[in-house]
């Protein structure tokens, strides 16, 4: 059995990854170029940079996580052909079902407000 350490994101495990794997599948394939990365590792990389809100070039290498390049073109990718929006609702959905979203209650960051403080 695997062992994590709380608040430390080290990658989906089996169950995590199963939850995600049917909308991955029929997300395309790239046909030439270097050999494909597996969309599971691609997935790790994208939710460790979600979670740590670490810089592209901070994201770990190993077998579990997919290259920074890789991880950015699957990103804008499945931004753009709605993979991302699939996963978001999937996330959202189990949420939902599990009681852990309270929608009377929200949180802004404004901290990238472009509103100039007044002197």
């Amino acid at each position: 059995m695997e062992t994590k350490v709380a608040g430390r994101f080290e990658g989906l495990n089996d169950l995590e990854w199963k939850l995600f794997e049917d909308i991955l599948r029929t997300s395309q394939r790239r046909s030439r170029g270097m050999p494909p990365v597996p969309f599971r590792y691609v997935l790790n990389s994208l939710l460790y940079i979600l979670i740590t809100g670490c810089r592209w070039c901070d994201l770990p290498t190993g077998k579990q996580w997919a290259s920074k390049s890789s991880a950015h073109r699957w990103l804008k990718r499945w931004q753009e052909d709605g993979t991302m929006e699939q996963l978001q609702s999937r996330i959202l959905g189990i949420a939902q079902n599990q009681g852990m979203i309270n929608w009377n209650y929200g949180a802004i960051d404004g901290s990238f407000s472009p509103w100039k403080r007044w002197r």
